[in-house]
């Protein structure tokens, strides 16, 4: 069995076959971390195995490091040529790009078989290509550098807390790590022109790293200059990410809608949540009509867009599709409908119709008057409930609601009721007013 640098080629191959395995493995698990649930665009597989860079990349880094712990001692004092001093950590690499390659090619499957929203950025393929590459390198440095056993967990767990740190950065050092900046939202795209900038950073400063080291092993001043060369591509690419900000993507944004029986329209990598947006958010339509609030179309916002609702037009929030993302969107807008008078008698009376407006049980609320108006607006027919949000929707909305508005509270419940306790006004099936006598059994 022939024998290369102190290991055999057996042993080399074994080695690079496991590492591909264990690298594919750890960047689908990482990768599926990291995608957007229910999300069919390609821009969620790009930033998810980009994303899965920070367990593959450390991993990387450890496999390096310990190639070269062994290769360093089977070539103590002897000289070696560029080539041959290149040729373990360039075969590394390519290891290493081609398990990234293996994810993204396993990822991409399920995408090509359905239609997909947007478009495969391949620049920002390249961005986590030339970011795995500059882990390898630093893992091979490192282990040439102190050839011991421990190096190559010292670098992996190394790598993974300075690109940790520098990812989690608040000013523009957190550009210098491989990533596309979290959270991530759909609407803002992928600029290929960061992506680049970013790539000529992490093969500039790879390549320096790299050549460098073979600078001083092999004692070639031509290696060097190729070094320096590489440290100015490094530095344009650190000038190109400070100075210039990352653009959002210029394509425009088509909205995936359903038309009936309300106009429901989201991001197209999300068109499999409209049916359940549109049956969540028409049931809260239905009760709104006639109200100030009353609203015929939902349309999706950025993430990091306030929510300003218009005249009959709803924005909502939808960061993925999991379970409950069309309640958790309809819970927002009501919440939003009425001021919040948490804290104050009030504030149970508004529990009561947003409870309702969500389709949730009545809250039986802290007070006894809160259980009793519970009580009583659950004797309402669903029309009367309409009719009486119609009435008093201000009162509602401005946090002025209180026993008066259901039934005069547990007093009304007394043989004879007092008519200062009770509110002037309820709705009846037919929307007219009734005196202050007229009690909630009379509707029935």
């Amino acid at each position: 069995m022939r024998e290369h640098a102190g290991v055999t080629r057996e042993e080399l191959k074994q080695s690079a076959a496991v590492t591909t395995a264990v690298l594919l493995a750890l960047g689908l698990v990482a990768a599926w971390s990291v995608l957007i649930p229910g999300v069919d665009a390609w821009e969620n597989i790009v930033v998810a195995v980009i994303g899965s860079l920070k367990l593959t990349g450390p991993v990387a880094a450890a496999f390096a490091a310990w190639v070269a712990v062994r290769k360093r001692r089977a070539l103590r004092g002897r000289t070696v040529s560029t080539w041959i001093a290149l040729k373990a950590p360039l075969a590394i690499v390519v290891v290493v790009v081609g398990s990234f390659a293996a994810t993204v090619l396993v990822l991409a499957v399920k995408t090509v078989l359905t239609e997909q929203a947007g478009r495969l950025n391949l620049a920002g393929l390249g961005m986590g290509m030339a970011g795995l590459a500059l882990y390898a390198v630093i893992g091979w440095v490192a282990g040439w550098l102190v050839p011991r056993a421990m190096t190559p967990l010292a670098a992996g767990l190394g790598c993974y807390a300075l690109f940790t740190w520098l990812a989690d950065g608040k000013t523009w050092v957190d550009k210098l790590a491989p990533g596309t900046g979290e959270p991530y939202d759909l609407f803002q795209g992928l600029a290929a022109a960061a992506f680049l900038d970013q790539t000529l950073w992490l093969l500039g400063i790879a390549l320096a790293l790299l050549l460098g080291w073979a600078a001083v092993v092999t004692r070639q001043a031509l290696v060097l200059a190729f070094a320096l060369m590489a440290v100015l591509a490094a530095g344009t690419g650190v000038a190109r990410l400070v100075t210039e900000p990352k653009a959002a993507s210029a394509l425009p944004l088509v909205y995936s809608c359903q038309e009936w029986p309300i106009t429901v329209c989201l991001h197209p990598g999300m068109r499999g949540g409209l049916t359940e947006v549109g049956d969540t958010f028409t049931k809260i339509a239905s009760k709104l009509s006639g109200t100030p609030a009353a609203f015929t179309r939902v349309e999706q916002r950025p993430l990091g867009e306030s929510l300003r609702a218009s005249t009959g037009i709803v924005p909502i929030h939808v960061p993925d599709l999991s379970a409950g993302f069309a309640d958790q969107a309809a819970y927002d807008f009501v919440e939003s409908l009425a001021a919040d008078c948490s804290g104050t008698p009030a504030g149970g009376y508004r529990e009561i119709v947003t409870a309702w407006l969500r389709g949730e049980p009545l809250p039986g609320g802290p007070l006894p008057q809160h259980q009793y108006a519970a009580a009583w607006f659950s004797g309402l027919s669903e029309h009367q409930r309409r009719e009486w949000l119609r009435m008093f929707y201000t009162d509602f909305q401005s946090c002025q609601l209180s026993a008066r508005h259901f039934g005069g509270g547990p007093a009304v419940a007394s043989p004879v009721p007092s008519v200062s306790q009770s509110y002037p006004v309820y709705p009846t099936s037919s929307g007219a007013s009734q005196g202050p006598e007229m009690s909630p059994q009379s509707w029935r």
